[in-house]
């Protein structure tokens, strides 16, 4: 049995849902060695978010944060302000997709869909980079 994890830094962005698969595969190597297992993808932040969806159109990104600011927008009467107008809205959104991602792993890759990919979604004006801990297992190939 494997076991191996990576806390990483991802570079800043401005807000918005990102497509960060290829960040997460950069830094795993050791990914092409597991014939069958699971990776885990934990955020280490409470104002950003995680989530798969789609990773051909770019649109669907652009979509996905008119959405969220639907749902959350800024503006309302929210107590928690300390940090600024996007901090509380910021704070729902990471709420709403989670900050973890548990991805099956197959023959040495992640086992996907045809057109998904992960997102970082950023939901502040000015955050810096966002770390994850990654978390590999299963076994490996005989």
């Amino acid at each position: 049995m494997l076991w191996i994890q990576h806390r990483m830094r991802l570079p800043r962005f401005q807000r918005g849902c990102h497509l960060i698969t290829q960040h997460v595969l950069n830094e795993l190597k050791q990914l092409r060695s597991v014939e069958i297992g699971l990776l885990h993808v934990f955020l280490q932040h409470t104002s950003a978010s995680l989530t798969i969806n789609e990773n051909a159109d770019p649109d669907v990104r652009i979509d996905m944060e008119m959405g969220l600011n639907h749902v959350a927008p800024e503006g309302l009467n929210y107590i928690h302000t300390m940090e600024g107008p996007d901090d509380m809205p910021a704070h729902i959104k990471s709420s709403l997709f989670g900050c973890q991602l548990s991805i099956p792993v197959t023959a040495g890759k992640l086992a996907f869909g045809t057109w998904q990919g992960i997102y970082l979604c950023e939901h502040r004006d000015h955050a810096e980079g966002r770390y994850l801990v990654l978390t590999l297992m299963g076994s490996s190939f005989a």
